[in-house]
């Protein structure tokens, strides 16, 4: 596959039978991650980030300890957290501005990365799923919205084939 064909702005990759159904399975198993994760957020009644983001550590902790004191910037968050993840979610489950979506779901993991890093020396009160040194799930999550960043499905499989004339094929 010429990767020029993926990078200009109006032409599409043509995909194999089984690369599709793996970018296309892929997507929806991210968009269902962000959905649940997001409406599980959002029917928990004490749910905030403030716990995540005091705990913050690296170079943007000053950043998202301020956040976490403010009452007022928590409801913004949280707001955008919640919804983002929705919206995120739904968007990639169906194919629907699937672009956008995957660069703002990157662009949100990568801030959940950034916040509490696995490097050595961090040690958090929050039990983590398993023991990591630098790559971690939300790293590995970022990486895999950025490859559906640049080989798209939704115009193939999903909403976004009604809304975007793809052009001949040469």
């Amino acid at each position: 596959m010429d990767l020029a064909a993926v990078i200009r702005p109006g032409r599409w990759p043509k995909y194999s039978g089984i690369q599709l159904t793996f970018l296309v399975a892929l997507r929806m198993l991210i968009g269902w991650h962000f959905l649940y994760e997001g409406i599980v957020k959002l029917i928990s009644p004490y749910w905030t980030a403030a716990p995540y983001l005091a705990e913050a550590r690296g170079l943007l902790a000053g950043l998202f300890h301020g956040w976490a004191a403010d009452p007022g910037m928590m409801a913004v968050v949280d707001f955008l957290n919640v919804w983002g993840l929705i919206l995120i979610g739904l968007a990639l489950l169906f194919g629907l501005l699937t672009r956008p979506a995957t660069i703002a779901g990157a662009v949100l993991i990568f801030l959940y990365y950034v916040a509490n890093p696995p490097l050595l020396g961090f040690h958090f009160s929050m039990p983590t799923e398993g023991s990591y040194l630098i790559v971690n799930k939300n790293l590995i999550e970022f990486c895999a919205l950025l490859v559906l960043t640049v080989f798209p499905t939704g115009h193939e499989v999903g909403l976004d084939r009604l809304l975007i004339r793809t052009p001949p094929s040469e």
